[in-house]
């Protein structure tokens, strides 16, 4: 299965010689502990992973600096190599801070005057203690929810999570209709996802999914991912073959594409 993922890191490989007897037979499982190097004035920690490879890895993410070396790389030669690269160490780090703190979005309040993304721009919560359903107010921007402006967060919050749900599907099955005639693929089918790790995803035969929280989005950025998604269906893979298949599928995707990967699922508000 492929997936549209939001993932993102920086890393940095450093070889160095290994031992002949070193690089002979199975390696054990790798293990990870947390360690702290002393550089200069400065104190660096960072998740040491011992694994099966001959160069010292450093890759920032979500979870700060992590090395990975070979098992018969020593700790002074380890830290050495944190105090040579000190610098890209620091700048990964801030950049990351800088694009972790990009991908956060405003935190919705579930009451009467809360705002939220739909479709791609901001909408109003109002609550109105009148018998219905949740409707959309499209000249006054606003959605409207069947409820007394007292109700709690947690009503709230569920009555606007099933009217995005419901009106994903509405969105996402008019989008598909509208590549109908561009799928020259096998397509059997598309489903609603709930998924917290990706935005899309395609299995081997011929369905796909999509996360219901790209209703947020707008358009663009929808057809974007059902792009990407109907496109595995002729290439399971992330080859030049498969972006040609997006690019004749949605020409000039790529400022949807670029602005997708910028937002992390975790942080959307519903």
């Amino acid at each position: 299965m492929k997936k549209l993922s939001a993932s993102h890191g920086e890393q940095l490989a450093l070889a160095l010689d290994p031992p002949s007897s070193a690089v002979e037979g199975a390696a054990p499982a790798p293990d990870v502990r947390t360690r702290r190097a002393v550089v200069g004035n400065d104190v660096i920690g960072y998740r040491l992973r011992r694994a099966r490879r001959r160069t010292i890895g450093f890759q920032i993410d979500d979870e700060g600096l992590t090395i990975s070396a070979p098992r018969w790389v020593t700790l002074r030669e380890i830290e050495a190599a944190i105090a040579e690269k000190q610098r890209w160490i620091r700048n990964k780090h801030r950049e990351w801070r800088e694009w972790r703190e990009k991908r956060r979005l405003p935190q919705v309040v579930f009451a009467d005057g809360g705002v939220l993304p739909y479709l791609g721009r901001p909408v109003t919560l109002r609550l109105i203690a009148v018998a219905g359903a949740t409707r959309l107010n499209d000249t006054a921007n606003e959605v409207h929810l069947a409820l007394p402006r007292e109700a709690g967060i947690e009503q709230v919050r569920d009555a606007l999570q099933a009217w995005l749900q419901a009106e994903a599907g509405r969105v996402f099955g008019e989008r598909i209709a509208h590549f109908a005639d561009r799928i020259d693929a096998r397509f059997a089918g598309w489903k609603i996802s709930s998924a917290r790790s990706q935005w899309g995803s395609c299995t081997h035969d011929g369905r796909i999914r999509l996360n219901w929280r790209l209703v947020h989005f707008s358009l663009p950025v929808i057809d974007y991912v059902i792009a990407h998604e109907l496109a595995h269906l002729r290439e399971l893979n992330h080859s030049p073959r498969f972006w040609h298949a997006v690019g004749k599928l949605l020409p000039g995707f790529e400022a949807a594409r670029d602005e997708i990967r910028q937002v992390d699922i975790g942080a959307l508000p519903v």
